[in-house]
């Protein structure tokens, strides 16, 4: 035996026997060739966790409110200029439909975001919160950090009074998206115009501490380097060990397609090497989903083997990533075929990850 392969049988052995991992042994298991010991590692990890009989999934619909936006993500295939002809604000009425066509369906929760519309207020926000409240049971899932710093800046008021603003009309969580990699070099290059990697973290931490639960999330596989995304990781399990907040982790490989970017596709292998590396890594998050959105249903139910103990969303609609060129698309039947011939029970959760 090499005293590499060694090396990294003690730090697999040391995450499987519940021993936090160190950034320098999280980098380590990047550069393993053999990803069956990861997969391996990540799933007596994730059985420990989750010693249930069942997998789960979640069926709710991605509603985007407005594809007006000021940031200009270089990675960003679906937002447009406020002066663009095929600019929108989605109208109540249309809302309205998605919601009962997601209700008709079994679906429970909405997830909304948007882009950073550079006119529409608080008000605005507030009231759509209302409307939906009003007329629908429905847990609403919505306004990932980045819009949470963008309404803050633009009505001159503190992140914390516009979670609380939001949350009194009707957030009832907040998605992690925006986070893309959680190192400002990236960010500066990826998405000037966005909030920092610290302003994330702050968004997060402020709703964790009115009693909000979110979700985490990575997009990875464009121009961070293997540290840089470590450090990702150590910044969501760092905030974790504060306010333990996080219901879950969310990763998935950058889509290339119609951006900016002049970057080679991320396959699979990275994928499945990414989230095992997760589940041993971040030993405080209970949930890591698997992403069918980006992977297709095969891969993400390989997943369950590589450390996910979830399969995501229905996605009963899907915008962004579909603006990329990927369309996958799955219903709830074939979620539960996917879990069911892996030997797991596909039972149905909310966000809090309770089953119904």
């Amino acid at each position: 035996m090499s005293i590499l392969s060694s090396a990294i049988e003690d730090i697999l052995e040391k995450s499987v026997n519940s021993e936090r991992l160190s950034p320098e042994e999280c980098i380590r298991l990047f550069f393993l060739k053999d990803i069956t010991l990861l997969g391996m590692a990540a799933d007596e990890v994730c059985k420990k966790k989750h010693p249930e009989n069942y997998r789960t999934y979640i069926i709710d619909r991605n509603i985007n409110y407005t594809n007006i936006c000021t940031s200009g993500c270089k990675f960003c295939a679906f937002y447009k200029d406020v002066q663009h002809s095929d600019g929108y604000i989605i109208p109540q009425s249309s809302l309205f439909n998605k919601i009962e066509e997601t209700l008709a369906l079994g679906g429970r929760q909405i997830l909304m975001q948007g882009g950073l519309h550079p006119s529409l207020k608080l008000d605005y926000y507030q009231d759509l919160l209302k409307s939906i409240k009003t007329n629908f049971d429905i847990h609403i899932h919505a306004f990932s950090p980045p819009e949470i710093v963008h309404f803050s800046k633009l009505n001159g008021i503190p992140v914390r009074d516009v979670i609380q603003r939001l949350k009194a009309a009707g957030l009832d969580s907040i998605p992690g998206g925006g986070a893309e990699i959680l190192v400002d070099r990236c960010r500066r290059l990826l998405s000037p115009n966005k909030c920092t990697a610290q302003e994330w973290l702050d968004v997060m931490r402020a709703a964790h501490k009115l009693g909000m639960r979110t979700t985490a999330t990575m997009m990875f596989g464009h121009i961070e380097t293997i540290e840089e995304r470590v450090e990702h990781l150590e910044n969501i399990r760092t905030l974790q060990d504060e306010t333990g907040g996080f219901t879950a982790f969310i990763a998935w490989t950058f889509q290339p397609k119609n951006t900016q970017l002049d970057t080679a596709f991320t396959g699979s292998y990275d994928y499945l090497m990414t989230i095992a590396i997760s589940r041993l890594y971040l030993d405080n998050i209970s949930n890591i989903q698997a992403s069918w959105v980006t992977q297709g249903a095969k891969i993400a139910q390989l997943s369950l083997k590589f450390g996910a103990n979830d399969m995501g969303s229905t996605m009963i609609e899907e915008n962004v990533v579909r603006a990329a060129g990927v369309s996958y698309q799955m219903d709830k039947e074939e979620i539960e075929s996917l879990i069911n011939d892996l030997g797991y029970e596909a039972r149905q959760r909310d966000l809090y990850y309770r089953i119904f």
